[in-house]
Parts: structure tokens; sequence; C-alpha cells
């Protein structure tokens, strides 16, 4: 039997403290609400997705994590994430500004410990193809992640963050 334990992936060097609180307060928000979420998922045009939750009904939702000013100004590839999801919301710490965030995404607000979503994000439906491709590649993410965590010397670093 397997030790209870706290797992965190290994730190890639991308994200920030405030930025990793964010996506913590932000995750658990989004398994209160019925979601399964997979971090850092790599999208079929190369971009990584911060958070993909999967709701039980199906709904692809893409978390969009900014921990300052400075990172909403410098990073602009949110947009893209539309072509990958049913609803696309930004999650933010409370000392960015809420107005700063873009009106046709969602809006989260979080700490380490929780989140509350602020404005709710407009949904635009997927096509099948899409769809299917998206839940193919976060079951595939969430399987290699598990697997990594059973058997990590049966991992090797070429392999990715899959």
């Amino acid at each position: 039997m397997l030790a209870q334990t706290e797992f965190q992936f290994p730190d890639d060097g991308r994200q920030s403290e405030t930025a990793r609180a964010v996506a913590r307060g932000t995750r658990r928000l989004l398994r209160a609400h019925g979601y399964a979420t997979v971090t850092e998922l790599p999208l079929a045009d190369g971009r990584r997705a911060d958070i993909v939750a999967l709701g039980d009904d199906g709904t692809i939702t893409i978390v969009e994590v900014k921990s300052s000013v400075a990172d909403y100004k410098a990073d602009t590839k949110w947009r893209f994430y539309q072509a990958h999801c049913d609803r696309l919301l930004f999650a933010i710490p409370s000392v960015v500004p809420a107005a700063l965030m873009p009106e046709e995404a969602g809006l989260i607000v979080a700490d380490a410990y929780g989140a509350e979503i602020i404005r709710e994000a407009v949904e635009r439906r997927l096509a099948a193809a899409t769809r299917r491709a998206m839940f193919i590649r976060f079951g595939q993410a969430a399987a290699h992640r598990l697997h990594r965590l059973g058997d990590p010397e049966g991992w090797s670093d070429q392999q990715g963050l899959f």
C-alpha cells in the first residue's frame, strides 16, 4: 500500500511562487465544482495551457493563470486557447486589478487555499473533432503523470511533463 504524501511535479522554472499558489487555489475551486484538472497541458498548436479542467458533462475549460500585471502584459498567447476549450477564464491573485482582465473571458481570484469565480466565462462549444482530440490529450497526460508517480525511475526527462 502506498503511503499518502503530498506530491508536486518538479518545478520546471516557469511558474512563480504566486502563480503556483493561484493555480493551487483555482484547482481546489474547480475540484469542488466537480472538475478534473491537469496543469501545463501541451496543446496541439504547441502552446501549454496553465490549467485544463474537464467537467462531468464533457465541458472543457482552460484557465490562464496571471500572477502580476507584468505577466499579463507580457503574454498574449491566451487568445489562442479559445480554439481548444468551451470556456476560458483567467485566475489572478487579489493584488492584480480585475479590470485589467479581458471581458470576453471569465475571472477567478485565488490564493493558495481557495478561489472565487468573479465573472463567469462565455461558453463557446467546441467542434466534435476538437473535443475528442482534447479528451485524448487530457487522458493521456493524466495517465502518464500517474505512471510517473508510481514508477519515477521508469520515466525520463526526454519524455517531458506530458
